[in-house]
């Protein structure tokens, strides 16, 4: 296998994530995009040189009815690296199609100065970050990772009444956790954290983001 095929195949086990990224968060992914084979991804963004286009890589999606958290915009940086002009222009994307929260997928690195734009978008947009290969291997699919399930403000409050716990109580997950970082968890939402267990068949454990 070429260099360039080997790249095309990391790229597309990183967009089959991100679909399963934004699937999963709630957003709308439709079931072929989440089912595309390797072949149907180069015929769609691989040009007649067989070169991958990562114009074409970029895509959104729309949240459930009812919800208010707006759609979701996930990009391909076409630059190796990210610096303040890509990140700049990631910004004004979002501006212009009023996309509330945005993920930036780049390969090799971002600049320090190209991640400080990001705190000073906040309240704005809600922007985050992957390197391509943090996404090659979805993580949540992973038999030794349990399944993480956020809870809604009103079954967060439920459980903290029905335990007659305070936030500071419940264990921890680090915003920077793999899981964590997979779901877009922000800091107070607290996720169930379902395990198996040889006795009672599983159990449930919580956790606060912090």
């Amino acid at each position: 296998m070429s260099a360039d095929e080997r790249n095309i195949v990391k790229v597309f086990r990183a967009w089959k994530t991100a679909h399963q990224l934004v699937h999963d968060r709630g957003y709308g992914v439709s079931q072929a995009e989440l089912d595309l084979t390797l072949d149907q991804f180069k015929a769609m963004h691989c040009g007649m040189g067989r070169n991958l286009d990562r114009s074409t890589l970029s895509f959104y999606a729309k949240p459930p009815a009812g919800s208010d958290k707006g759609t979701i915009y996930v990009e391909f940086s076409k630059e190796p690296s990210v610096g303040i002009k890509e990140m700049r222009s990631f910004v004004h994307t979002l501006g212009d199609h009023n996309h509330k929260t945005g993920i930036l997928i780049y390969a090799n690195s971002m600049t320090p100065s190209a991640a400080k734009i990001i705190s000073t978008v906040t309240g704005q947009f809600s922007i985050e970050t992957f390197q391509e290969s943090d996404l090659i291997v979805n993580i949540t699919h992973h038999e030794l990772v349990p399944k993480h399930i956020l809870l809604t403000p009103e079954e967060k409050k439920e459980l903290l009444d029905r335990y007659k716990l305070r936030e500071t109580q419940l264990p921890r997950i680090q915003l920077a956790d793999p899981v964590a970082r997979y779901l877009g968890l922000k800091r107070g939402q607290v996720v169930k954290i379902v395990r198996k267990s040889e006795t009672s068949g599983r159990y449930n454990s919580y956790r606060i983001c912090a």
